[in-house]
């Protein structure tokens, strides 16, 4: 389940995407999907709206864990704005092919809606964090334990970070225990 992009619309309406995994069932196992090899990218596209309307933020995080119990992946939050040059662009390090079919194996994505700093901040202090800048990333467990808490504004300054460091950081991150 990914909420970026075109299933924003579908999560807003309460549907579940189900990445080909019955409701309730295990999914099927794979091999891994090996780490993306972006290290040759020297230009991202920043994305153009990557965070949906505020309002839908509580229900598709509420839905993440969900879906993060069944499928045995872990949850990001990504807190940010629109407005933030860093924030679009590391959400367009994750609409990279590669990458984005990385993250979907690994993780069930939330992209947060802060507004200006003045919304949705409740869901990150839920998890003891407050922000005080964006991107804001959290990696939860299904059961909500926070795996980053010494990173979560790690990312922030996407545009100056080699986009090979970001998802080697997401990386070190998810083999947290």
């Amino acid at each position: 389940m990914r909420f970026y992009h075109s299933a924003l619309a579908l999560a807003g309406m309460g549907l579940l995407l189900s990445s080909g995994v019955a409701q309730g069932a295990s999914p099927a196992p794979t091999a891994p999907a090996p780490l993306p090899d972006i290290s040759r990218m020297t230009t991202i596209t920043p994305a153009h709206e990557p965070y949906p309307p505020a309002d839908l933020a509580a229900r598709q995080v509420h839905e993440a864990f969900l879906t993060a119990a069944r499928t045995n992946r872990r949850v990001l939050l990504d807190f940010g704005g629109n407005w933030c040059p860093d924030c679009r662009i590391l959400a367009g390090i994750f609409a990279v092919p590669s990458v984005s079919q990385w993250l979907d194996e690994h993780f069930v994505i939330v992209p947060v809606n802060v507004g200006h700093l003045d919304t949705n901040m409740e869901l990150a202090q839920q998890y003891g964090v407050t922000i005080k800048a964006v991107p804001t990333v959290l990696i939860l467990t299904p059961q909500g334990r926070l795996l980053n808490p010494d990173g979560t504004l790690a990312l922030g300054s996407a545009r100056q970070m080699a986009p090979q460091s970001v998802i080697t950081l997401l990386n070190e991150w998810n083999q947290r225990p």
